[in-house]
């Protein structure tokens, strides 16, 4: 085991006043501070009722305690789960007591951590305990759910034997070059076994790249000319008066952001000045705020009154985002037109005409960005995945085509066999089976206490 060598203790449970307050202990001496605080342990797995004394034998509460003698426990540890009363004054004095008794209070995430440690979860499935508790929808949390049960983990512990298996393929190539008079770096079975595990990580990285827009959403900037109706469009997505609204060119002078969700994706809306040359150094200075969060977005609202359709400006806007960040046209204003709502294409890029100020066609924009987010009707990500999963994968994936060019042009298996162990790394650091000390410190970091 690699678990720690002290004992932690800490609330499991909300803070807060509650029915119920759940305080867990984990290490080598949990069952002996338990014995301290309330004179005996159960049975593994079995509650008792006890009362949890101070050092002069009084009660500072009385409740349910159970026992998980290690390894058959959460951490790997032995673990005590004490379930009392839910004041906040009470599990201080609780907690208290337990620190005297010998433990110390647990960091953020430090349960989780030596569970990992134990190797009672992978990385990933960690990490997937932080993102059940923060899940924001029912799809969030049952995907969150899913990569806690490895659904994730598995597949990259499939692809991780695939490299393994033809790394060793590899390097018996090299080393015995000349068995049975056959080339095997030049036979083409090494480039179709490598084309194939391509083919799956891509695969895979498409259904992680959904799981972690479910989980970080998607950053959406709307941009378009004065008075189009980019702040009224804002404020019925976000269902309140986030932005003001008048008929004065030139009212957003800033980049306003809002956070909402759309049948659980998360999304950061953009209002922003708009597109125009102008004297006024306020406006001036937001106009050049809304091209900077070209950088950062998503995806790009281009928002158009439907009446004058798409105009130099709107297409000198479009040739200035070229192929940066993907667009969506808005058609707005269409109550005050003979145009019909839902999505069309224009131009090859899809169109939603709608009417802001009525919210006709709304409906059809919530649907399109979730289907932009890959989260289409009836369809949820297998998993959730977070932004360095995303980069791991990217990383393995670059590491591979390397190594089919050095296949490919130069013969070299040696090169091949490098890039092979490289991907490998990449991902390992997902599972965790390659990692450091700085990336735990980073992931446990942002959990809860009692985690």
């Amino acid at each position: 085991m690699n678990g720690g060598a002290d004992t932690i203790a800490a609330l499991a449970s909300a803070a807060g006043r509650a029915g119920v307050a759940m305080v867990r202990l984990s290490g080598p001496q949990a069952g002996a501070i338990a014995r301290g605080l309330t004179g005996r342990l159960p049975q593994p797995r079995q509650a008792r009722l006890a009362a949890f004394a101070d050092a002069d034998g009084q009660a500072i509460d009385h409740g349910l305690m159970l026992y998980f003698a290690a390894p058959a426990s959460f951490t790997g540890e032995d673990v005590v789960e004490l379930h009392g009363h839910g004041s906040p004054v009470l599990v201080e004095r609780l907690l208290a007591r337990l620190v005297a008794l010998g433990a110390r209070l647990a960091r953020p995430g430090e349960f989780s951590e030596r569970a990992f440690l134990n190797d009672k979860l992978s990385l990933d499935q960690a990490e997937a305990i932080a993102d059940a508790i923060d899940a924001g929808s029912a799809a969030a949390a049952s995907a969150a759910m899913r990569s806690l049960e490895g659904a994730f983990s598995q597949r990259i512990d499939a692809l991780v034997e695939a490299l393994t298996a033809l790394r060793v393929y590899t390097e018996a190539a090299i080393d015995f070059p000349d068995e049975d008079d056959v080339d095997f770096l030049g036979d083409g079975a090494i480039a179709a076994r490598l084309d194939e595990i391509r083919g799956q990580l891509a695969d895979l990285t498409s259904e992680a790249a959904q799981g972690a827009r479910l989980r970080d959403g998607l950053r959406v900037v709307i941009l378009g000319r004065p008075n189009v109706g980019k702040s009224s469009l804002l404020n019925r997505l976000a269902r309140r008066d986030t932005a003001i609204v008048t008929e004065i060119a030139g009212t957003t002078r800033d980049v306003l952001a809002e956070q909402l969700s759309i049948d659980g994706l998360p999304l950061t809306l953009i209002d922003t000045a708009g597109l125009r040359e102008t004297d006024d150094p306020i406006e001036a200075e937001g106009v050049r705020r809304a091209r900077a969060e070209l950088t950062r977005a998503d995806r790009v609202l281009l928002v158009f009154d439907a009446r004058t359709g798409l105009g130099e400006a709107e297409h000198e806007l479009l040739a200035e985002i070229g192929s940066r960040v993907p667009v969506s046209l808005i058609a707005n204003k269409i109550d005050l037109c003979s145009e019909a709502p839902g999505l069309a294409e224009r131009d090859g890029r899809p169109m939603v005409r709608l009417s802001a100020v009525d919210g006709v066609g709304m409906d059809a924009l919530a649907s399109h960005l979730k289907a932009c987010a890959g989260l289409t009707e009836g369809a949820e990500p297998a998993f959730v995945a977070r932004t360095r999963h995303l980069e791991a994968l990217a990383r393995a994936a670059a590491s591979l085509d390397t190594g089919r060019r050095r296949l490919l042009e130069d013969a070299a298996g040696d090169l091949l066999a490098e890039e092979l162990r490289q991907a490998q790394n990449a991902l390992g650091e997902i599972t965790g089976t390659v990692t450091s000390d700085d990336l735990l410190g980073e992931i446990f970091s942002s959990f809860c206490i009692g985690k």
